[in-house]
């Protein structure tokens, strides 16, 4: 399945600042690129540095007044997608390096909160199961309404509140799985049938791989419902929205526009 992409936005700066961006298609084994450009104002700076995980690609600019961001691109998907339903979780000690530190609390998720509300929820559930029952309590319990929350909301605030944008569901589905003992990650992304069309949120779990004894892999998985992994580009993954943010800024900076585009070919 292919897509094409065009992403836009744009920002102003007073003082030479610097700003840290994640806005393009990963280029990896399961994304294949092609017609690929990516067009940025003239910059004090401009340097590329590699993604957490080794998935996609870091910008860093110093820039000073209006900068402008244009990303284009084909990508056609060669993702394998195994079901949920039957896939086991591993037991934390045999847990490999890579998916350790997404066991762990972060800004935005703190999982140690939840460990007693998920265990009389889900405790019966292990794995893919548990997953799957996760993700749909949230779309059972929540509301999703643009607006609603900001660059400080928590999984715990989305949580009280029971409302929220795709940034808020992934972190409660990354939290919910983190609180049960099982890595899940914040994965950034493209997908089509996003509404309204931005830049979206899913969460990217770790389960047991039946194929390879003592063996995992990541799953991606979406709370709201409007992104199926056949169809999702990955931008970047990370421990929460902080890791993988479209751009961070080291400096007073102000936000002026955005557009993304993403059509099923």
């Amino acid at each position: 399945m292919a897509f094409s992409i065009d992403s836009r936005f744009s920002f102003a700066a007073d003082q030479p600042t610097d700003v840290l961006l994640q806005f393009e298609a990963a280029a990896i084994p399961e994304q294949v690129l092609s017609e690929v450009a990516t067009d940025l104002s003239e910059a004090d700076h401009v340097g590329r540095v590699a993604a957490q995980d080794g998935i996609g690609e870091r910008i860093w600019i110093r820039a000073e007044g209006t900068f402008e961001v244009v990303h284009r691109a084909r990508v056609e998907l060669r993702r394998l997608i195994t079901p949920l339903e039957s896939l086991p979780q591993l037991d934390p000690h045999l847990l490999p390096g890579e998916a350790v530190e997404y066991l762990l609390d972060s800004r935005y998720c703190p999982a140690d909160r939840f460990q007693s509300f998920v265990g009389e929820e889900f405790g019966s559930l292990r794995g893919g199961a548990a997953a799957l029952a996760m993700r749909d309590w949230i779309a059972h319990h929540f509301t999703y309404t643009p607006g609603s929350s900001g660059p400080n909301t928590t999984a715990l605030d989305s949580f009280v509140e029971r409302h929220g944008v795709c940034r808020d569901y992934a972190h409660v589905l990354v939290t919910f799985a983190r609180a049960a003992g099982i890595p899940a990650r914040y994965v950034s992304c493209y997908a089509p049938r996003v509404t309204p069309q931005d830049f979206h949120a899913v969460a990217e779990l770790f389960l047991a791989d039946p194929s390879v004894p003592g063996g995992g892999a990541w799953h991606l998985l979406d709370a709201t419902g409007m992104a199926d992994p056949h169809e999702i580009v990955k931008i970047g993954v990370g421990r929460d929205a902080a890791d993988v943010s479209f751009l961070t800024s080291f400096g007073p900076t102000r936000f002026l526009a955005k557009t993304v585009s993403v059509i099923a070919l």
